[in-house]
């Protein structure tokens, strides 16, 4: 694996080591040396323009005559792309497309991906990737040019040459350390989305993640670090496909699995000792011990717990605000179907807003929620041992317990929100939509499960059965509803983790902070609370246009740096005493843009 990644470092690292009057002398040859003429064969994704590529830069590279002779603009690479792209008839068939367009230029990706995010969100992550995933080991060979590095996968074998391994890895996208990876998502693949254990097929989520941070946030791609702990799977139709990709034994016990995490934890911050790791899509039990483990001592989160609960609880303040009239803040009753790490985490951030923001005693607070897991109502004398994350929230009443029926439970309970985090398909029928109704005017139903087959309702049922009086957010894109009798077409909210994890990333990293706190992560959800238009704000949207999503990444930043330097977490002192439109405009300008990365020839003879 070394000799092939060696083989991808494709010396734009030996043209950075020219002197600059070399450089020029190169320009003004009618042919470059041989060993540029070379180079062209392991040609970074990182560099290549393909036919914008100047005039110039393709006699430095070696590319004359290997192209046609039009240099055309980056617009119009995009405009064709996007014919190619939207001329597939099915979504798996733009996934693919989009993932080799990444793996051989990645500016015009990023150009796309960018400009058009509305239209490409739901192709590159959810609810795409989740078929992505399950088919992962099948499609792999056809994401990427041979031999180029599509994210790390880590064995138990390879832990004793980590370091090396991860040395390896980033010298094959560049060797200066200023393109060392600042931010790594890391997965073992045991709760991939909604779909359980995948494997080593789980490494598209984090691929997908760190998309989302480069279009979201400006993270500079080749600062980015997807991995994959393949420890195994439990997942027998894997164990017996013949093209899974992925360690082919069961996952080990949790002494050998933690030694595992440690191993891997440790390597990254030897090698690279400022970098931001977030946890993605591991078993809840494991989500919770890794998280406590590591959030006080490493740079470090989890979105499913942590992100979620910040975009969650966004929407929730500004559905909260719409209904403010009827209902006041203290006045609500949260019901929680599902109960994993990611129900705990939106449970945990809204009952934190309520204490700190509102006031209201941490006991009241917990007293606003319910959840339900498949046993039905969570409350402290069902006779079963509950899971640590579930006791903080388990009832000390009874009321709803006598029935695993959830329209049932909202019946008993006479919730004004209802969430769902449980991944049972249609868990909100018409029933429960109806039942909601009848206690609210304005129900409040957030349907998060992912991807969209997971999902516990339509935003057309939602709609349909609440006499299209819902406050609604789903984890996953729906299509917008026309209402019959008016004809008038409302978009569904979505609550997407990328409206915050890219801010809370980019704050983080911009900030240099030490650890990545609880406080920093409750003002990322202001942030993005407080982000929308006055325009967003009358149509009564939940959350701001993701084609703002830069915008809203740099608000949503500069909210967690201003609360990192408070909180005593901040590092880089050059942004101690600035203001939020301050910090947001230092942020905006911290962004990598894939229209100016690579403009000019210094730009290809230093980049690497």
């Amino acid at each position: 694996m070394f000799s092939s990644l060696r083989l991808l470092r494709c010396k734009p690292l030996v043209r950075a080591r020219w002197s600059h009057t070399a450089s020029a002398s190169v320009r003004k040859a009618s042919t470059p040396p041989p060993q540029l003429a070379k180079r062209h064969e392991g040609y970074s994704p990182y560099l290549n323009l393909g036919t914008s590529t100047p005039v110039a830069a393709r006699s430095i590279l070696g590319l004359d005559g290997l192209m046609p002779t039009k240099v055309e603009s980056l617009d119009v690479q995009k405009k064709r792309a996007l014919v190619q792209l939207r001329a597939k008839s099915t979504d798996m068939e733009k996934y693919m497309f989009l993932a080799h367009l990444r793996n051989t230029n990645v500016s015009l990706f990023y150009k796309i991906v960018c400009d058009e995010l509305s239209e490409m969100a739901p192709i590159i992550y959810t609810p795409t990737v989740g078929k992505a995933c399950l088919e992962y080991s099948h499609i792999y060979p056809f994401l990427a040019p041979p031999g180029v590095p599509d994210g790390l996968y880590i064995t138990k074998d390879s832990l004793p040459n980590l370091p090396q391994i991860l040395r390896d890895y980033s010298a094959a996208l560049s060797d200066q350390a200023a393109f060392q990876p600042e931010i790594t998502v890391i997965s073992d693949g045991s709760r991939i989305l909604g779909l359980g254990d995948l494997g080593m097929n789980g490494m598209g989520i984090p691929i997908g993640k760190l998309q989302l941070y480069v279009a979201g946030a400006g993270i500079d791609p080749r600062k980015t670090l997807p991995i994959l702990l393949d420890l195994g799977t439990n997942n027998d139709s894997l164990l017996n496909d013949e093209f899974y990709l992925g360690v082919k034994q069961t996952r080990p016990n949790d002494d050998e699995f933690y030694s595992a995490v440690d191993q891997t934890i440790n390597a990254l911050y030897e090698t690279f000792p400022n970098i931001l790791v977030q946890f993605e899509d591991w078993s809840t039990s494991h989500a919770f011990t890794l998280l406590q483990k590591y959030q006080h001592e490493r740079f470090c989160f989890n979105d499913d717990i942590q992100g979620t609960g910040a975009v969650v609880l966004a929407g929730l303040i500004n559905a909260f605000r719409q209904v403010a009239k009827d209902t006041p803040i203290e006045n609500h009753r949260i019901l929680f179907s599902g109960a994993g790490s990611a129900a705990f985490g939106v449970a945990k951030h809204i009952c934190d807003y309520l204490i700190i923001e509102h006031g209201i005693p941490e006991e009241k607070a917990k007293a606003m929620f319910w959840t339900v897991d498949s046993k039905g109502l969570v409350y402290d004398g069902r006779g079963d041992k509950l899971p640590e994350h579930k006791r903080y929230f388990s009832r000390k009443d009874s009321v709803g317990s006598g029935t695993k029926s959830l329209s049932e439970i909202v019946k008993a309970i006479k919730p004004t929100t209802l969430i769902g985090l449980s991944s049972q398909p249609d868990s909100f029928d018409a029933n429960v939509l109806q039942e909601m109704s009848k206690i609210n005017h304005r129900p409040i139903i957030f349907p998060l499960s992912n991807p969209r087959t997971q999902a516990e309702c339509s935003f057309e049922a939602a709609m349909t059965h609440t006499n299209n009086q819902v406050l609604f957010a789903s984890g996953t894109a729906f299509p917008p509803y026309k209402i019959p009798e008016t004809g008038e077409i409302k978009k569904p909210g979505q609550g997407n983790n990328v409206y915050v994890f890219p801010g809370i990333g980019l704050g983080s990293i911009v900030s240099k902070s030490k650890h990545v706190t609880t406080s920093m992560v409750l003002a990322a959800a202001k942030g993005l609370a407080n982000s929308l238009t006055p325009e967003e704000t009358a149509r009564g949207d939940l959350y701001p246009s993701l084609n703002r999503i830069r915008d809203v990444s740099a608000t949503v930043a500069a909210h967690v740096c201003k609360v990192a330097e408070k909180s005593n977490q901040l590092q880089n002192q050059s942004l101690a005493g600035l203001s939020i439109d301050q910090l947001t405009k230092t942020m905006r300008e911290k962004m990598w843009d894939p229209e100016t990365a690579f403009n000019t020839i210094e730009d290809i003879e230093n980049s690497a």
